[in-house]
């Protein structure tokens, strides 16, 4: 290998030309031929047994010269990289100026980090969220458990909201059934939105044994075969029954927690939500924090640079998917999407993790801090860079689509939205980009609302704020279910 140039360039590149002799050329060839030879044709041979030389005068000297380039330019340019001391963050570009049998030469447009500097980070105008819980915060911490105490009793008197009712249903359009609008004994929450809207406030007032038909159009962003669909339903009511919500005292309490009395229980439940939301804050307040020192940041960032980071996090994405056992190709056709579609939406998130990065770099660099060995060490042995501590216990299982995909839950939770940069990425224009973030917490999952337009419902109340998930609820998202479960997923 010869370095016949080095040549800084503009936007934070380095342009080298590096020249492969005909010895480290002539070695590549020989093993080309060497794992190709037996898929070569040559009158008078047998398959395999034909000399180099006899195969390059019946194909011409060039047969083997691209994958003999591929072989050997590699090596070529990590030594280029070790003896210039250059230090690439994306993939080069790369030209094969010219070839012969005494060699190749070739360009590589090499990115390097850009110069970087951030103005004014000292004293940023941002500041912390002072958190604070209410008395109507506990009892809203309170009803998922008072709702699991609940049971539906039935009742002879017409349905309203809040009662469930048990329904045979059958749906036409222009006279004539449609797949999947089709039920039996379907026990329907009234008021829960579960249903095509409009539904469930046609259902409202029928009692046990009646039917009735109802016009329902369905919404313009449905699927394809009924956006926008003019269609009835028929329904028979066989059931009515309301929630008779349970006594909410100390043996309450006894029942549901470890706690002796409600106060100790309400207490607990105050504490544990203020220091969720202390984590939440402490969360946006970093957040906010690296926006400032980004919007801060004075440099021109490579694009190599963007679409490095992008392609990382779409192969980061796609292991995950195909960790649980699903081909990434099959979750693409369940998301409606294709692989440059994701890739398109990783760049506004990897542009963001890349001036980030480029932005606390700088000011670490400019303050003298440093990392050091020991300080990873310590932290390896503590369990905060080990895998093996952030083992997933709980897992979700989704079902979406007609496909049913069991996942890991991390330590660190995961989100669920349609942007790319989620852990689950919902592919629908009623998905807010980031919809909800589920994590454990001391024993329990949470899932916290994280803005979404269409809120999420957890066994049909909708998610506000943040709420604990227990075993057996189902989450739904803009149709796309989740159930909480112990799955073993680390086998």
């Amino acid at each position: 290998m010869n370095i016949k140039s080095n040549e800084k360039k503009e936007n934070s590149t380095y342009e080298l030309v590096i020249e492969v002799g005909a010895a480290e050329f002539q070695s590549a060839i020989d093993k080309v031929y060497s794992r190709q030879k037996n898929r070569i044709n040559v009158p008078g041979f047998r398959k395999g047994k034909a000399p180099r030389k006899m195969v390059e005068k019946m194909y011409g000297a060039e047969i083997f010269f691209e994958d003999a380039i591929s072989l050997a330019y590699p090596d070529a340019y990590e030594a280029a990289l070790k003896e210039t001391g250059i230090d690439p963050v994306a993939y080069p570009q790369l030209e094969v100026l010219d070839v012969s049998a005494d060699g190749f030469t070739f360009k590589a447009t090499v990115t390097v980090k850009p110069e970087v500097s951030v103005k004014d980070y000292k004293g940023l105008p941002v500041g912390k969220a002072d958190v604070k819980v209410s008395a109507a915060d506990i009892k809203g911490e309170l009803k998922p458990y008072i709702d699991r105490a609940s049971r539906l009793v039935s009742v002879e008197r017409k349905a309203k909201k809040g009662d469930t009712a048990v329904i045979d249903f059958e749906g036409f359009k222009d006279g004539v059934p449609f797949q999947g609008g089709k039920g039996e004994n379907y026990s329907l929450e009234l008021g829960s939105g579960s249903f095509v809207p409009g539904f469930e406030d046609q259902v409202i007032g029928m009692k046990a044994g009646d039917e009735k038909d109802l016009d329902i159009t369905f919404p313009e962003n449905y699927t394809p075969e009924l956006a926008g669909a003019q269609v009835v339903f028929k329904v028979k009511v066989h059931e009515v029954k309301e929630k008779q919500e349970p006594e909410v005292d100390d043996e309450f309490a006894k029942d549901v927690s470890e706690f002796e009395t409600l106060d100790e229980f309400k207490k607990d439940l105050g504490e544990k939500l203020k220091a969720r939301r202390q984590e939440q804050a402490d969360r946006d307040f970093e957040e906010a924090v690296i926006t400032a020192l980004i919007e801060n940041l004075e440099c021109e960032v490579p694009q190599a640079m963007i679409d490095y980071q992008a392609d990382k996090m779409l192969d980061d994405y796609a292991n995950r998917i195909q960790s649980q056992g699903i081909k990434f190709e099959d979750y693409l056709r369940m998301m409606g999407m294709t692989v440059d579609d994701m890739r398109a939406q990783s760049k506004t998130a990897a542009a963001r993790t890349v001036r980030s990065d480029l932005a606390l770099e700088a000011v670490a660099a400019a303050e003298g801090m440093e990392v050091t060995d020991a300080e990873v060490d310590e932290a390896d042995e503590t369990g905060d860079l080990s895998e093996v501590a952030r083992s997933p216990r709980w897992g979700l299982v989704m079902e979406w689509r007609g496909m049913r995909a069991p996942m890991a839950l991390p330590a660190d939770g995961l989100s669920i939205g349609r942007a790319s940069d989620n852990d689950v990425v919902l592919k629908d224009a009623a998905v807010s980009r980031r919809h909800v973030v589920v994590e454990p917490d001391d024993g329990v999952v949470l899932v916290h609302d994280a803005g979404a337009t269409h809120p999420a419902t957890l066994d049909g109340e909708e998610v506000v704020d943040c709420v604990p998930w227990l075993p057996g609820s189902v989450l739904e998202i803009c149709g796309a279910r989740f159930s909480l479960e112990l799955l073993d997923l680390r086998r």
